[in-house]
């Protein structure tokens, strides 16, 4: 099967960046779950999308190893090339907008399976570390400028999967965004920026530039 979009998301203020996700638009044509999963394995992003109703936006989202009920720039991705208003995840609906170069999703942190949320003293440290050893979902991060809300973050998925470091990590940001309470500029690998801004009731908004790749 080849018929899928690639693109990338949370790209930088140049368009560099981002991390590369697959979009397979007609997911009908791979119903079975276990052909959606060695189908997003073969592919090696660190998740890939079916779509199986493009105007409603009901989508399934796929890692290499793993299906998710909720990832983030799986959601921002999609929103932006299905161009809809709502997206329909096993999690719950995920509100869209596009606003500009960026597009955002409305999502809740309890959406989110558990990561290790781990907060160093500087940028420095962050850039410094190497990937730790499997098992754990460690989101490290630090202050660049805290009354300005920048932050430095890397992201480390302790799968064993070939994703040692994920580029851009929307869902991550999502919980530190709920657990600082406040709105967030990131850049987070080589040089990938996510926006977030909490809202009311609980839910968190979180944006980002898509790039069609292909």
């Amino acid at each position: 099967m080849s018929d899928y979009d690639v693109v990338r998301v949370f790209c930088g203020p140049r368009g560099g960046y981002g991390n590369e996700l697959g979009v397979v638009r007609e997911g009908s044509f791979v119903p079975d779950p276990s052909e959606r999963q060695l189908f997003a394995e073969k592919l090696g992003f660190s998740e890939t999308v079916f779509v199986d109703d493009p105007e409603r936006g009901v989508i399934d989202i796929y890692t290499p190893t793993l299906r998710l009920p909720f990832a983030g720039h799986p959601c921002v991705g999609a929103a932006w090339l299905l161009d809809v208003p709502e997206l329909v995840t096993p999690a719950g609906a995920v509100g869209a907008r596009q606003d500009g170069e960026f597009c955002w999703i409305e999502a809740r942190a309890e959406w989110v399976p558990p990561r290790t949320l781990r907060r160093y003293a500087t940028a420095a440290e962050v850039d410094a570390l190497a990937v730790p050893p499997k098992g754990e979902w460690i989101y490290a991060w630090a202050w660049e400028d805290e009354p300005a809300g920048r932050i430095r973050a890397r992201a480390f998925p302790g799968r064993d999967d070939g994703i040692d470091e994920d580029e851009a990590t929307g869902a991550a940001a999502l919980l530190l965004t709920d657990r600082l309470g406040r709105a967030l500029n990131i850049i987070q690998g080589a040089g990938s920026q996510i926006l977030t801004a909490p809202q009311p009731h609980g839910w968190t908004e979180i944006g980002g530039r898509v790039v069609l790749e292909r």
